[in-house]
């Protein structure tokens, strides 16, 4: 089986130029699929896509007052998003309860908005059973909620629990995301095999340190684009797995999709 976690980014980029993310993760042919950043709008419905490629899945919706640009043709940048972006704020995604900075209300002025849905996906080759959410809260400085969605999917006719998550950022308090997530991973079943997979948002050595019992299984520099240095997306195991081969594929997101190909033993 092949698990791939994609952060989607909402299918634009720091200006809101379209990218190929989600054709990317599609083309990857994912017996599962985690799409932290999920975008469904009238005029786009990554979910429909999604299904159109056989992908089955449930979706969480984390916020409903962002908005997306879709068209900035004013915007000719090589730059995946505004160099002054993490001081004033990108042009790419917008939530409709923040106020914008000088130089977003400049950009808006050339761009054509669309609202839409931000949330996280997981998807499988096969009907989802036993589909479960997880709340996982909100952080003091993160403005949507966190959640963990659980299912169980067949393989090799033994049932596999698959978790999708998105983390918060380490600047934010992550820690106490980490441990609200260790206690909804603790009332798995324990002999069942397990996967974990999505954005963490934390570096690998982080991951291990903070979820004991949990084997990364996916090797690659997954952020940011276009050069990654770090690996912040993580696919974890517990169970009898074996690793056939793992990578990361640019499909123009800030997060490159990280895949690997698992078997049981």
């Amino acid at each position: 089986m092949r698990v791939v976690t994609a952060n989607l980014h909402a299918g634009v980029d720091g200006w809101g130029r379209p990218t190929a993310a989600l054709d990317t993760a599609i083309a990857l042919e994912p017996t599962v699929l985690v799409c932290p950043e999920l975008w469904r709008s009238d005029g786009d419905d990554f979910v429909e896509r999604l299904a159109s490629a056989g992908l089955h899945g449930h979706v969480v919706e984390l916020t409903s007052a962002q908005r997306v640009v879709r068209t900035t043709p004013a915007e000719r940048s090589r730059r995946w998003q505004p160099f002054s972006a993490h001081l004033t704020g990108e042009r790419g995604l917008y939530y409709g309860d923040r106020p914008l900075s000088r130089s977003q209300r400049a950009t808006r002025t050339r761009q054509e908005v669309a609202p839409g849905t931000w949330g996280l996906g997981l998807f499988a080759s096969q009907p989802l059973r036993d589909i479960t959410v997880v709340d996982l809260g909100r952080l003091p400085r993160e403005r949507v909620r966190r959640v963990a969605i659980t299912a169980t999917i067949t393989v090799e006719e033994r049932p596999v629990t698959v978790v999708a998550v998105h983390g918060a950022h380490l600047s934010h308090g992550s820690p106490l995301w980490f441990a609200r997530l260790r206690r909804a991973l603790a009332t798995l079943p324990d002999a069942q095999p397990c996967i974990v997979a999505g954005d963490f948002n934390a570096w690998t050595p982080v991951v291990r340190l903070l979820l004991p019992g949990w084997r990364p299984r996916a090797k690659g520099r997954t952020w940011p684009w276009p050069r990654p240095h770090s690996q912040i997306d993580h696919i974890l195991t517990r169970g009898p797995w074996r690793t056939l081969g793992t990578g990361t594929r640019d499909g123009g997101s800030d997060h490159r999709a990280l895949y690997v190909d698992l078997t049981l033993d």
